[in-house]
Protein backbone atom coordinates (compact mmCIF):
# COMPACT_ATOMS: atom_id res chain seq x y z
CA UNK A 1 0.00 0.00 0.00
CA UNK A 2 2.77 2.62 1.24
CA UNK A 3 6.33 2.47 0.19
CA UNK A 4 9.19 4.67 1.37
CA UNK A 5 12.24 4.41 -0.67
CA UNK A 6 15.36 6.05 0.13
CA UNK A 7 13.81 9.10 1.83
CA UNK A 8 16.11 12.32 2.49
CA UNK A 9 15.42 15.50 3.99
CA UNK A 10 17.66 18.39 3.99
CA UNK A 11 17.28 21.40 6.06
CA UNK A 12 20.13 23.52 4.98
CA UNK A 13 23.32 22.04 5.75
CA UNK A 14 21.30 19.72 8.06
CA UNK A 15 20.38 16.25 6.93
CA UNK A 16 17.54 15.37 8.97
CA UNK A 17 16.54 12.33 6.88
CA UNK A 18 19.38 9.83 5.51
CA UNK A 19 18.18 6.88 3.43
CA UNK A 20 14.96 5.73 5.59
CA UNK A 21 13.10 3.06 3.61
CA UNK A 22 9.59 1.67 4.91
CA UNK A 23 6.38 -0.30 4.19
CA UNK A 24 2.89 -0.78 4.90
CA UNK A 25 0.82 -3.22 3.51
CA UNK A 26 -3.03 -3.57 3.69
CA UNK A 27 -4.35 -4.43 7.08
CA UNK A 28 -1.41 -3.98 9.01
CA UNK A 29 0.12 -1.96 12.14
CA UNK A 30 3.52 -0.83 11.17
CA UNK A 31 5.60 1.61 14.25
CA UNK A 32 8.42 4.11 13.99
CA UNK A 33 10.59 4.41 16.74
CA UNK A 34 13.70 6.14 17.33
CA UNK A 35 15.08 8.44 20.13
CA UNK A 36 13.47 12.22 19.92
CA UNK A 37 15.13 14.26 17.37
CA UNK A 38 15.61 10.86 15.12
CA UNK A 39 13.88 11.83 12.75
CA UNK A 40 10.50 9.97 12.89
CA UNK A 41 8.27 13.48 12.52
CA UNK A 42 9.95 14.70 9.91
CA UNK A 43 9.68 11.37 8.25
CA UNK A 44 5.88 11.55 8.34
CA UNK A 45 5.57 14.80 7.21
CA UNK A 46 7.52 14.01 4.44
CA UNK A 47 4.40 10.75 3.66
CA UNK A 48 2.10 13.80 4.51
CA UNK A 49 2.80 16.21 2.05
CA UNK A 50 4.02 18.81 4.01
CA UNK A 51 7.19 18.79 3.14
CA UNK A 52 8.68 18.05 0.06
CA UNK A 53 11.47 15.90 0.41
CA UNK A 54 15.29 16.07 -0.60
CA UNK A 55 15.57 13.00 -2.22
CA UNK A 56 13.90 9.60 -2.44
CA UNK A 57 10.73 8.45 -3.65
CA UNK A 58 7.44 7.70 -1.57
CA UNK A 59 4.94 5.47 -3.45
CA UNK A 60 1.04 5.33 -1.97
CA UNK A 61 -1.08 2.12 -4.33
CA UNK A 62 2.02 2.48 -6.30
CA UNK A 63 2.08 6.14 -7.58
CA UNK A 64 4.33 8.41 -6.65
CA UNK A 65 3.23 11.04 -3.65
CA UNK A 66 6.35 12.86 -3.15
CA UNK A 67 5.86 16.50 -3.08
CA UNK A 68 2.45 15.69 -3.45
CA UNK A 69 0.27 18.73 -1.25
CA UNK A 70 -1.32 17.32 2.09
CA UNK A 71 -4.56 17.85 0.82
CA UNK A 72 -4.42 16.04 -2.17
CA UNK A 73 -3.17 13.11 -0.07
CA UNK A 74 -5.55 13.36 2.68
CA UNK A 75 -7.95 12.82 -1.06
CA UNK A 76 -6.31 10.07 -1.77
CA UNK A 77 -6.99 8.38 1.32
CA UNK A 78 -3.91 8.72 3.55
CA UNK A 79 -4.85 10.67 6.66
CA UNK A 80 -2.96 11.75 9.82
CA UNK A 81 -3.57 12.95 13.36
CA UNK A 82 -0.51 15.25 15.02
CA UNK A 83 1.64 15.19 18.13
CA UNK A 84 -0.26 17.92 19.20
CA UNK A 85 -4.02 17.95 18.70
CA UNK A 86 -5.64 20.23 16.25
CA UNK A 87 -8.86 20.46 16.78
CA UNK A 88 -11.69 23.06 16.01
CA UNK A 89 -11.89 23.90 19.52
CA UNK A 90 -14.66 26.83 19.19
CA UNK A 91 -16.94 23.84 17.44
CA UNK A 92 -18.45 21.28 19.03
CA UNK A 93 -18.01 17.62 18.94
CA UNK A 94 -20.29 16.77 15.96
CA UNK A 95 -19.25 19.76 13.92
CA UNK A 96 -15.56 18.59 13.68
CA UNK A 97 -16.54 15.49 11.95
CA UNK A 98 -19.14 17.18 9.99
CA UNK A 99 -15.94 19.53 8.59
CA UNK A 100 -14.14 16.47 8.02
CA UNK A 101 -16.26 15.26 5.79
CA UNK A 102 -16.56 18.46 3.14
CA UNK A 103 -15.58 16.22 0.12
CA UNK A 104 -17.95 13.25 0.73
CA UNK A 105 -20.76 16.10 0.25
CA UNK A 106 -19.19 17.35 -2.86
CA UNK A 107 -21.99 19.81 -4.42
CA UNK A 108 -21.55 23.52 -4.90
CA UNK A 109 -23.05 26.38 -2.42
CA UNK A 110 -25.72 26.90 -4.67
CA UNK A 111 -27.20 23.07 -3.85
CA UNK A 112 -26.40 23.79 -0.23
CA UNK A 113 -28.40 27.02 0.13
CA UNK A 114 -31.19 25.86 -1.75
CA UNK A 115 -31.37 22.58 0.18
CA UNK A 116 -31.69 20.23 -2.85
CA UNK A 117 -32.25 16.57 -2.47
CA UNK A 118 -29.49 15.20 -3.41
CA UNK A 119 -27.58 17.85 -1.13
CA UNK A 120 -29.83 16.87 1.90
CA UNK A 121 -28.92 13.22 1.81
CA UNK A 122 -25.64 13.60 1.50
CA UNK A 123 -25.81 16.09 4.59
CA UNK A 124 -27.88 13.23 6.00
CA UNK A 125 -25.09 10.53 5.32
CA UNK A 126 -22.40 12.67 6.87
CA UNK A 127 -24.26 13.16 9.99
CA UNK A 128 -25.10 9.60 10.31
CA UNK A 129 -21.05 8.88 10.03
CA UNK A 130 -20.26 11.39 12.42
CA UNK A 131 -22.85 10.26 14.54
CA UNK A 132 -21.40 6.55 14.06
CA UNK A 133 -17.74 7.38 14.80
CA UNK A 134 -18.72 9.55 17.55
CA UNK A 135 -20.36 6.25 19.47
CA UNK A 136 -17.64 4.03 18.56
CA UNK A 137 -15.20 6.16 20.40
CA UNK A 138 -17.50 6.67 23.64
CA UNK A 139 -17.77 10.41 22.84
CA UNK A 140 -21.48 10.20 21.37
CA UNK A 141 -23.46 11.68 24.39
CA UNK A 142 -20.75 14.77 23.87
CA UNK A 143 -21.46 15.49 20.61
CA UNK A 144 -23.10 19.18 21.44
CA UNK A 145 -19.90 20.17 23.68
CA UNK A 146 -17.12 22.21 22.24
CA UNK A 147 -14.12 20.48 20.88
CA UNK A 148 -11.72 22.56 23.11
CA UNK A 149 -13.78 21.49 26.66
CA UNK A 150 -13.23 17.39 26.35
CA UNK A 151 -10.48 15.52 28.08
CA UNK A 152 -7.10 15.42 26.84
CA UNK A 153 -7.73 12.03 25.95
CA UNK A 154 -11.01 12.65 24.88
CA UNK A 155 -9.24 15.37 22.26
CA UNK A 156 -7.59 12.58 21.19
CA UNK A 157 -10.09 9.94 20.64
CA UNK A 158 -12.07 12.88 18.63
CA UNK A 159 -9.18 13.05 16.62
CA UNK A 160 -9.12 9.89 15.47
CA UNK A 161 -12.60 9.67 15.10
CA UNK A 162 -12.36 12.83 12.68
CA UNK A 163 -10.01 10.92 10.38
CA UNK A 164 -12.10 7.71 9.96
CA UNK A 165 -15.42 9.77 8.69
CA UNK A 166 -13.17 10.50 5.74
CA UNK A 167 -13.00 6.52 5.15
CA UNK A 168 -8.95 6.61 5.19
CA UNK A 169 -7.09 3.77 3.42
CA UNK A 170 -3.99 4.57 5.55
CA UNK A 171 -4.44 6.23 8.89
CA UNK A 172 -1.03 7.83 9.84
CA UNK A 173 -1.01 8.21 14.18
CA UNK A 174 1.83 10.96 14.97
CA UNK A 175 2.40 9.98 19.35
CA UNK A 176 -1.28 9.07 19.46
CA UNK A 177 -0.52 7.97 23.51
CA UNK A 178 1.04 11.46 24.70
CA UNK A 179 0.01 12.43 27.91
CA UNK A 180 -3.06 9.67 27.62
CA UNK A 181 -3.07 7.72 31.35
CA UNK A 182 -2.85 4.09 31.35
CA UNK A 183 -6.46 3.51 31.18
CA UNK A 184 -6.83 5.42 28.15
CA UNK A 185 -3.57 4.12 26.43
CA UNK A 186 -5.44 0.83 27.36
CA UNK A 187 -8.65 2.08 25.16
CA UNK A 188 -6.45 3.66 22.41
CA UNK A 189 -4.52 0.31 21.93
CA UNK A 190 -8.22 -1.09 21.62
CA UNK A 191 -8.97 1.36 19.15
CA UNK A 192 -6.23 1.09 17.09
CA UNK A 193 -6.08 -2.80 16.30
CA UNK A 194 -10.34 -2.28 16.00
CA UNK A 195 -9.39 -0.21 12.62
CA UNK A 196 -7.33 -3.01 11.59
CA UNK A 197 -9.48 -5.68 12.23
CA UNK A 198 -12.92 -4.51 11.90
CA UNK A 199 -12.25 -1.54 9.19
CA UNK A 200 -9.50 -3.16 6.77
CA UNK A 201 -7.59 0.73 8.12
CA UNK A 202 -3.31 -0.02 7.63
CA UNK A 203 -2.11 1.90 10.59
CA UNK A 204 1.70 3.71 10.64
CA UNK A 205 2.53 5.58 14.28
CA UNK A 206 5.17 7.28 15.82
CA UNK A 207 5.36 6.14 19.41
CA UNK A 208 7.38 6.84 22.14
CA UNK A 209 5.18 3.86 24.44
CA UNK A 210 6.99 1.05 24.17
CA UNK A 211 4.55 -1.53 25.60
CA UNK A 212 2.26 0.27 23.42
CA UNK A 213 4.27 -0.74 20.36
CA UNK A 214 5.29 -3.80 20.97
CA UNK A 215 1.91 -4.77 22.00
CA UNK A 216 0.06 -3.65 18.26
CA UNK A 217 2.50 -3.51 15.69
CA UNK A 218 3.00 -6.15 13.07
CA UNK A 219 6.49 -4.59 11.90
CA UNK A 220 8.39 -1.76 13.42
CA UNK A 221 10.90 0.22 11.63
CA UNK A 222 13.50 1.80 14.02
CA UNK A 223 15.49 5.39 12.92
CA UNK A 224 18.38 6.93 14.49
CA UNK A 225 20.21 10.29 14.07
CA UNK A 226 18.00 10.27 10.89
CA UNK A 227 18.88 6.90 9.34
CA UNK A 228 17.24 3.43 9.58
CA UNK A 229 18.87 1.68 12.21
CA UNK A 230 16.72 -2.00 12.55
CA UNK A 231 13.14 -3.35 11.14
CA UNK A 232 11.42 -6.33 12.16
CA UNK A 233 8.70 -7.89 14.41
CA UNK A 234 8.14 -6.59 18.13
CA UNK A 235 10.26 -9.73 18.87
CA UNK A 236 13.11 -9.26 16.58
CA UNK A 237 13.25 -5.61 17.32
CA UNK A 238 13.27 -6.81 21.54
CA UNK A 239 16.40 -8.57 21.07
CA UNK A 240 18.04 -6.30 18.53
CA UNK A 241 21.21 -5.23 20.42
CA UNK A 242 21.71 -1.80 18.19
CA UNK A 243 18.00 -0.76 19.23
CA UNK A 244 18.70 -1.52 23.07
CA UNK A 245 22.12 0.36 22.47
CA UNK A 246 20.58 3.35 20.57
CA UNK A 247 17.32 3.51 22.05
CA UNK A 248 15.06 1.12 24.15
CA UNK A 249 18.22 0.36 26.83
CA UNK A 250 17.79 4.48 27.29
CA UNK A 251 14.31 4.11 28.56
Amino acid sequence: MLEVQNLSMRFGGLLAVDGVSLDVQEREIVSIIGPNGAGKTTVFNCMSGFYKPSGGKILFEGKEVQGTPDYKISRLGMVRTFQHVRLFTKMSVAENLLVAQHRHLNTNMLAGLLGTPNYKKREQKALDRAAYWLERVGLLDLANREAGNLAYGQQRRLEIARCMVTEPKLLMLDEPAAGLNPAETKELNQLIVSLKEDYNVSVVLIEHDMSLVMDISDRINVINQGRPLASGTPEEIRQNDDVIKAYLGEA
